[in-house]
């Protein structure tokens, strides 16, 4: 397991830096064509939407798998032992239901009917299903670092 979870890890690094540089190139060719050029490209905007989108659900997922979520530690922060390993399988559980349902099923869903209804987007036209489709890969990997975490368990807290 723990072999997959590097490589899991590595895999969404590498997709995380060609997303963010994709994100700055974009933006950059966006400024530069707007104010040197003059003459504003019309796909950038749109571009740097999606990727946007892509680049904040895959690192959310990235910061869950390694414990860098954001999360209010007062309740934590005040127990010990047993009953703080609890309380992190609990939150992990929850984490994990919320993903699978929400993000995993729910995303398919949109994405299914995206492709049914052929949405697409108005400058690049592309599917939107294909922006879509980050919900349930990163709904995936948060699945996978929570179920990582609870096999895993926790000593130390």
């Amino acid at each position: 397991m723990k072999v997959l979870r590097q490589k899991i890890d590595k895999i969404t690094e590498g997709g995380l830096v060609i997303l963010m540089s994709l994100l700055v190139l974009d933006v950059l060719w966006q400024v530069a064509s707007r104010y040197i050029l003059r003459s504003p490209s019309s796909f950038t905007d749109e571009l740097a939407r999606y990727l946007l989108i892509w680049v904040a659900l895959i690192g959310a997922a990235y910061a869950t798998g390694k414990n860098m979520h954001l999360a209010i530690d007062i309740l934590p922060g005040k127990l010990e032992g047993a009953k703080a390993v609890l309380l992190h399988r609990f939150i992990y559980l929850l984490i994990l239901v919320f993903a699978l349902l929400v993000m995993v099923v729910g995303g398919i869903r949109l994405v299914y009917i995206s492709f049914a209804l052929g949405q697409l987007a108005a400058t690049l036209q592309v599917s939107l299903a294909y922006v879509y489709i980050s919900l349930p890969v990163s709904g995936l990997l948060i699945c996978f670092y929570c179920i990582h975490e609870l096999i895993k368990g926790r000593a130390e807290v």
